[in-house]
């Protein structure tokens, strides 16, 4: 978040900011999952969601870039279709930013306190700590959060091409045949798992107006965005297949795994948990980075209560909730399938509402793609079965608070602001 130096991102740290959105700690366990659905033609899945995802990276760049403004898909909902759908887009986005955060942050303790053999109480301990430390950061302001992410993201772009580099001399082709032990319906299976892979476009457009340049720089922030994620997943993706074979598919660890056969196993389980940590907190930054700044301007525009309008007090209600909720989560001890699930629903539901209202703001080639990513999205949403459920929720506690009032109809209900000028 932006903070009293009024410090805005330039291509680096924007670049960084994005990469953390996109490839979060769900890399760490994909391969398996997709590896397990469809064995070496999960090949096919990664290589279909990142053709599919430029269309949806490429229409949050032209809307960012024409529309810059911290509401996000909020305020390209607002300007395409009015308030109502605005605020479905935004409530669905904010208050799945706790779940989310929680999910990432569970993820790169267990995966952190396997690799160091710190057991239950070591991973509660190591999901708090990495929770605080997003935290902290992104109170801190965005110059420090943007700083932060631009080093971590250049050290765990390094090794994962390292990890790839090491281990591309053991690829066998005896690993991919049977190439396609479950047939197409495998592969569909593996592209269902690996959308939590590809997601978080809708979250870096959150900060589309704290970029110097959002029409210049955004775009480009995208593209490299999308050849650096493209480059590591499919990286890893035929480095897991043909170094490890059926191991990809039975071990929950790949990159572990990977690492031992790369670099030996002693020096590969610290660097595991080094990635694993920083996997978790570039994702882990970002979203909160912008559910903060999506909190000042829901309130800003009479969806939120006043008192949060500055991203400082946004960012103080989102980490009460996620204190609360990882409080029930890791005493219960309900596990990370349901909270994946969930926020991929509202997430998709974010992303659906963002590419059909660039169907209606663009023009030209840009409206092609955002046709283009809505039908993708629209057929990721549908196969999130009943966890509909919550997005549904969601859009239902929009229709009541607003049955007794007339929403704004003009054409841009949520209004810029100088958000990043405020504490």
């Amino acid at each position: 978040m932006a903070n009293k130096t009024g410090h805005r991102l330039g291509l680096g740290q924007g670049t960084a900011l994005f990469v953390g959105a996109v490839l979060g700690p769900g890399v760490l366990a994909l391969p398996h999952l997709a590896a397990a659905a469809a064995g070496p033609s999960s090949i096919i899945a990664w290589a279909a969601l990142l053709a599919l995802s430029v269309p949806v990276a490429l229409t949050f760049a032209a809307l960012g870039a024409r529309h810059p403004d911290a509401g996000g898909v909020a305020t390209f909902a607002a300007r395409a279709f009015g308030a109502r759908p605005a605020m479905v887009a935004g409530f669905c986005f904010y208050a799945v930013v706790p779940v989310g955060v929680l999910a990432g942050a569970m993820i790169g303790a267990d995966y952190t306190a396997s690799a160091a053999g710190l057991g239950r109480p070591g991973t509660i301990a190591m999901t708090c700590a990495l929770l605080l430390a997003a935290f902290a950061t992104n109170y801190s302001g965005l110059r420090l959060s943007g700083r932060i992410q631009l080093a971590l993201v250049t050290l765990l772009t390094a090794l994962l091409l390292l990890t790839i580099l090491t281990t591309a001399p053991h690829l066998s082709t005896a690993n991919f045949t049977p190439f396609a032990p479950h047939g197409g319906p495998g592969v569909v299976h593996a592209a269902g798992v690996l959308f939590f892979a590809f997601a978080g476009w809708e979250a870096a457009s959150h900060l589309s107006g704290d970029f110097t340049d959002p029409r210049r720089l955004l775009p480009r922030a995208t593209v490299l965005t999308l050849a650096i994620v493209g480059v590591l997943y499919l990286g890893l993706a035929v480095t897991v297949t043909g170094v490890l074979g059926d191991r990809a598919a039975s071990s929950p660890v790949p990159l572990a795994l990977l690492l031992e056969d790369g670099i030996g196993p002693t020096t590969a389980r610290p660097v595991t948990a080094g990635a694993a940590l920083v996997l978790s907190f570039v994702a882990m930054n970002t979203y909160i980075a912008g559910g903060a700044r999506l909190g000042s301007a829901l309130s800003r525009d009479g969806a939120l209560p006043d008192a949060l309008r500055t991203p400082r007090r946004s960012l103080g209600l989102l980490a009460a909730v996620t204190t609360a909720l990882t409080t029930i989560v890791l005493a219960a001890d309900l596990g990370l399938d349901p909270l994946m699930r969930t926020t991929a629903a509202c997430l998709a539901t974010v992303t659906v509402i963002g590419t059909a209202a660039a169907t209606r703001l663009l023009t030209g080639r840009p409206r092609t793609l955002a046709r283009a990513g809505t039908l993708f999205t629209a057929a990721i949403l549908l196969s999130c079965g009943a966890y509909l459920a919550v997005p549904a929720c969601l859009t239902l506690t929009v229709l009541v608070l607003t049955r007794r009032t007339t929403p704004p109809t003009n054409s841009s209900p949520i209004r810029p602001s100088a958000l990043s000028s405020r504490r």
